[in-house]
């Protein structure tokens, strides 16, 4: 066992990472991980991070493996934000901290797992970082993890070394979720086929029934846009199952913060009235969970659109006859409906809409008016059948 083991497919960025921490001189203080979603850019970073804390170069068993690799390392900071953005103090805080010597470890470690989201709205979070990596502390490492290195500003980039990881094997996928989590075999193909390669998508898919009963009924969407109204719907039902499942999922976590934060302050939670300071902080609150809230349901949409697209992806493949595996093989007859009624050409539009809606809700465009111009886009012949 290592700190590698879950870093599936990527061994060309395994040799790296390895080498650089036997070798100091193969070493840098910031580093640029890309690569598409799922391909374990995080993973890459905290393996990384226990690596070079590690005695051992990443035993994967010491204690500094394993505080290291689950965020708890006194050295080790990981910046996961739930926001759409992070913010100009955030990042400054971060410089602060990256100016501290090591307190119990080998090197001072900050990752920032979603460095895209440095320059989400401006440019200026990311600005207050570039003076840490233009004059580095001693025995401190930046790990930025990002899409694509044009996610990043080119001042970071500039200053980093660029690390580049690649979609995992399918079958590695699966494997892994045999050996973490011990998924049945069969459940982990489906999985990790069905969430092309995404580790985090393959595991939810393959421990939730609900997840995989949602994205049945999105792929179910692609043949039943008929006409206008048809679209309209759809396009609502999308958008209602975004903000049923965020909901669902943060409406306890919520109510615990709060009532943690009226605890810390002495409050009374059964008030009718609050002092100021305290109507404050929970407004403040309130204001960070909205926002979280608005995340979560644009990556519920962005997960529906992905599996859509492979929908039209593997109709494309059936059209044009080729040896390359279906996404969706347990979808084959809606697959071939597909296949049988638009040409090649409409199905390369349809998935140019569908990415073009995930761009404009990305630019923060509403995701009702992105999806209902998607939809109208998506509309099939009446004579479809399936």
């Amino acid at each position: 066992m290592t700190v590698w083991d879950d870093l599936v497919g990527q061994e060309p960025t395994v040799e790296t990472l390895a080498r650089a921490v036997s070798d100091e001189s193969a070493m840098t203080h910031a580093w640029l991980f890309t690569g598409p979603p799922g391909s374990g850019r995080s993973t890459a970073a905290r393996a990384f991070a226990a690596a070079l804390q590690c005695p051992d170069g990443g035993c994967g068993q010491c204690r500094e493996c394993r505080t290291a690799l689950d965020g708890s390392h006194a050295d080790v900071k990981v910046v996961a934000t739930e926001g759409l953005s992070i913010k100009v103090a955030e990042a400054r805080a971060l410089v602060q901290e990256a100016a501290l010597r090591p307190s119990v470890g080998r090197w001072r470690i900050i990752i920032i797992e979603d460095a895209d989201r440095l320059t989400a709205y401006t440019d200026a979070p990311a600005d207050a970082l570039l003076k840490a990596l233009e004059e580095p502390t001693p025995r401190t490492v930046w790990m930025l993890c990002a899409p694509s290195l044009e996610d990043v500003i080119v001042t970071i980039r500039s200053r980093s070394r660029h690390v580049r990881l690649r979609t995992p094997p399918v079958d590695a996928v699966a494997d892994l979720l045999q050996r973490r989590d011990g998924i049945d075999p069969a459940m982990a193909l489906y999985a990790a086929r069905a969430a092309q390669s995404h580790i985090g998508l393959a595991r939810r898919l393959a421990r939730d029934e609900q997840a995989r009963i949602r994205r049945r009924d999105v792929l179910a969407m692609a043949t039943k846009i008929l006409g206008v109204g048809d679209a309209i719907g759809a396009a609502a039902d999308l958008a209602q199952i975004a903000d049923e499942e965020s909901t669902a999922s943060s409406a306890e976590r919520d109510a615990a913060e709060r009532a943690r934060l009226m605890e810390t302050l002495g409050a009374d939670p059964t008030a009718r009235t609050q002092p100021p300071h305290i109507r404050s902080q929970v407004a403040a609150l309130e204001r960070e969970q909205k926002t979280r809230a608005t995340r979560a349901a644009r990556d519920v949409v962005d997960r529906a659109l992905v599996d859509l697209t492979s929908i039209y992806r593997d109709a494309l493949v059936l059209r044009l006859r080729s040896d390359v595996d279906l996404v969706n093989p347990d979808a084959v007859d809606k697959v071939r409906a597909l296949a049988g009624v638009f040409t090649p050409e409409q199905l390369l539009a349809a998935m140019d809409a569908i990415h073009e809606a995930r761009d404009r809700i990305n630019a923060n465009v509403p995701p009702l008016l992105a999806l209902e111009a998607m939809a109208l886009q998506l509309r099939v012949p009446r004579e479809l059948g399936v």
